[in-house]
């Protein structure tokens, strides 16, 4: 009787899930029956929608903002060349269609967040953090924990990622394991701290595996587990993680019972140092110009730079101070600000009078005054 309620086609499709003694035919009518939220559909969420689209998940919703750039390709492979530009929603939708029609696909042209966070995660039965900020992480553990929803989380950055369950069996949530956001500044984004380009691959296909057993009701989750990769050594750990008592959502006597947006940010705020539009420094190069210190990587300076700077890691700056004269006008920049506010803000504590950060860094430099810069 069961057997009769898949096609021909999807049993040919589903075949090698078919003889899986865990899976079977059941679990593939559980698979169709179910519904996972991707929130995020970039580097973590093209993995996790192909592999789960594949597998006959019944429904998937994808919340996602964002546009197609160039820079996504290196690693969100959901995407070709010919969709720069293009809302990631949309083609990501059209992707997930030709890879099973089978499958639901409800795209969510929106950022996750306080207004619509509640509604998209009770129309689910499992959410999946594919996100690449703290405040929206935050944001989706509290909405799964106050809405009683499994979350599988993982992140990534540089060469390593992490992969765990949260929300789980009396397990803990994400702020069990990191109770408060890093502070502004001090954690640096993707686009400058840079991703190996197959590790959200890695660890994407991991939170699908999770998703599939849960529903599945098979195996091991990864609750009360963090699991840790490093791809340069190649190596697997895991660290336990037990539910905090005193936790603000999940704990004994919760203080967070609504959901707020936190300011969290990979910059520093721009407010808090001088600045410099690039109009106005393009004006004085031309002119009288002043000293320029970038404090961007020794990697990224090999990528492009501004003619005439001088360069110092911001990670050496402090040691390196006494290279630069304190009566001169200096310009700090970095890629986008941050890095450079908190060089100006060393160099002012120093003794130096006249110190600007560039507004924007040099992706708004390239942007507005030089166009052949690469950007990257």
């Amino acid at each position: 009787m069961a057997f009769m309620s898949l096609s021909p086609e999807q049993i040919q499709r589903y075949s090698r899930h078919l003889t899986l003694p865990q899976v079977g035919v059941e679990g593939q009518q559980r698979l169709a029956e179910a519904s996972v939220l991707l929130v995020g559909v970039g580097g973590l969420g093209s993995p996790l929608a192909i592999y789960l689209a594949a597998a006959g998940m019944g429904r998937i919703g994808i919340v996602d903002f964002d546009a197609v750039d160039l820079s996504n390709l290196q690693r969100q492979i959901l995407y070709a060349n010919r969709d720069i530009g293009r809302s990631k929603v949309e083609r990501a939708a059209e992707r997930i269609r030709d890879i099973n029609p089978h499958v639901t696909v409800e795209p969510y042209a929106s950022q996750f967040d306080v207004d619509n966070a509640f509604d998209l995660v009770d129309a689910y039965d499992i959410v999946i953090d594919g996100t690449d900020n703290f405040a929206t992480r935050y944001l989706v553990n509290d909405a799964c924990v106050l809405r009683g929803k499994p979350n599988v989380y993982g992140s990534i950055f540089r060469f390593e990622g992490q992969v765990s369950v949260f929300g789980l069996e009396d397990g803990p949530c994400y702020r069990c394991l990191y109770p408060e956001a890093p502070p502004p500044g001090t954690v640096p984004s993707c686009a400058e701290g840079g991703v190996l380009g197959i590790l959200p691959g890695i660890i994407g296909t991991l939170q699908a595996t999770e998703a599939i057993k849960l529903v599945l009701g098979r195996g091991r989750s990864l609750n009360r587990r963090l699991l840790l990769f490093d791809a340069l050594e190649m190596r697997f750990r895991e660290l336990s993680i037990r539910r905090d008592p005193g936790c603000p959502v999940c704990g004994e006597a919760p203080t967070i019972t609504e959901l707020s947006s936190i300011d969290v940010s990979c910059e520093l705020p721009d407010q808090e140092v001088e600045e410099i539009e690039p109009a106005e420094l393009a004006r004085q190069l031309a002119a009288t110009p002043p000293r320029l210190l970038d404090v961007r990587t020794a990697e990224e300076w090999a990528i492009t730079r501004l003619d005439g700077a001088l360069h110092i890691p911001i990670a050496e700056l402090e040691q390196r101070v006494g290279e630069l004269d304190p009566a001169e006008s200096w310009v700090v920049y970095c890629k986008m600000g941050g890095r450079a506010a908190r060089a100006v803000r060393l160099l002012a504590q120093r003794g130096f009078r006249r110190v600007v950060n560039l507004s924007g860094g040099l992706d708004r430099w390239g942007s507005e005054i030089d166009p052949s810069m690469p950007r990257y």
